[in-house]
């Protein structure tokens, strides 16, 4: 039995039967997680130093004397590593003078803010199989991006108190820009909002909620979604990127939103987190410096965060940074063009069990183990809940925590 470390649900009932080359049998692993544990017989790294193969010590060797030299290095990534991972990568940037920053910098990070800080209720996943009788997946799709989902936590399973589940006791909404595969599914509710149009339909919503006609929109479908909304015992809204990027700096309008639908009734938000780590690393970080991330150890006293801001984040910090470690994404494929580019034309060391775009430019590349398969860890799940795993399978790959932790004592 093990945990898949594929996306932010962290499926515990994993049993796989690994052999040479392949995985030979699989239960409870959806398509994403095969393809995620498939990596570990296909693509993997090897220490490198400017394209050519070298010792994983002269590798760590050469990071260190990277990261020693630099004036502004850049700690970027972590979403894909554990939380004793992130420990030691937080160290290492007070240690440093770093900027530290990770992928929620770009996606979840303005809602989870607030939910961190408890601006926004929150609850668990369980808590969602046993009471929840409304889900609302809002700029999602998670039979594409969180295929057990649906399956194990929002709409299919008997719950605790729901035990007639989809059938008669739960209803799934679907707001989206298109007709995704968890909109063909929850066809009778699904909303179409157009691209950049989510603070519209929110504020029809909030209308609606105030008893009176919207004033845009299809408005007999805007007052069906506002009586589901009413009627609901338990509701849980589940915003994805698409919906956190269209709102960005309207974000207070979504948080006005959930006050009022629990001003009627109950209703919690959970952010639809991609990497299976995200949460962990800005929960680590809330508790150390109060910013969850986009953070600068640069001058600080005893490794107190200095500033906190844009300007510290990875879009701006790449454009004045002078070298970079990389360590659980891959930003040269994920980011946009400026910020990928700037980050290509300084030296930067990769740590990943995989090959990607970032490490086929990296002047370094440091192999390390998988997480869930090869390394041991814990995790926070997308809802908050910690999760531990081991290792099934032996390897002689570091985890990214000893990585780190041979880097930082070398400098």
């Amino acid at each position: 039995m093990t945990t898949c470390t594929g996306c932010s649900l962290l499926c515990e009932d994993i049993e796989l039967v690994l052999k040479t080359g392949a995985i030979s049998e699989a239960k409870n692993l959806c398509r994403k997680g095969q393809g995620h544990f498939q990596a570990l017989f296909t693509e993997r790294t090897k220490p490198m130093i400017d394209g050519k193969e070298v010792t994983l010590d002269q590798a760590i060797a050469k990071a260190a004397e990277i990261l020693k030299n630099a004036r502004t290095p850049l700690l970027y990534g972590w979403s894909n590593s554990t939380l004793e991972a992130q420990t030691v990568g937080i160290n290492l940037a007070k240690k440093i003078g770093a900027f530290i920053d990770d992928t929620s910098s770009f996606c979840e990070g303005l809602l989870m803010e607030r939910i961190l800080n408890g601006k926004i209720p929150t609850c668990t996943l369980d808590d969602v199989r046993n009471f929840a009788d409304t889900s609302v997946f809002w700029g999602t799709d998670p039979s594409n991006s969180h295929p057990r989902h649906l399956s194990r936590f929002s709409y299919y399973p008997r719950g605790e108190k729901r035990q007639k589940s989809y059938e008669e006791e739960r209803t799934c909404v679907v707001v989206d820009v298109r007709k995704s595969a968890t909109a063909h599914l929850c066809s009778n509710y699904y909303f179409r909002v157009p691209p950049d149009g989510d603070a519209e339909f929110l504020e029809s919503i909030l209308t609606v909620l105030d008893g009176k006609i919207p004033k845009t929109g299809d408005k007999k479908r805007l007052i069906e979604l506002g009586t589901i909304l009413k009627k609901t015992e338990f509701g849980v809204i589940f915003p994805g990127p698409g919906m956190i990027y269209s709102m960005q700096d309207k974000m207070d309008l979504f948080e006005e939103l959930v006050a009022r639908l629990n001003e009627i009734t109950t209703f919690k938000v959970i952010p639809m987190v991609g990497h299976y780590n995200m949460r962990g690393f800005n929960q680590l970080m809330l508790g150390q410096t109060g910013f969850i991330n986009s953070v600068s150890f640069r001058g600080g006293a005893a490794g107190a965060a200095t500033t906190h801001g844009p300007e510290q984040g990875v879009a701006l910090a790449a454009k004045s940074s002078d070298a970079a470690l990389i360590i659980g994404s891959d930003p040269l494929s994920a980011l946009p063009f400026g910020t990928a580019r700037a980050l290509a034309h300084i030296p930067l060391i990769a740590i990943d069990p995989r090959r990607s775009l970032t490490t086929d430019a990296a002047q370094v590349v440091i192999p390390s183990a998988l997480s869930g398969l090869e390394a041991g860890g814990t995790a926070l799940r997308m809802d908050g809940t910690r999760i531990s795993f081991e290792p099934i399978t032996e390897s002689e790959r570091l985890s990214d925590e000893q990585i780190l932790t041979r880097i930082m004592e070398a400098i």
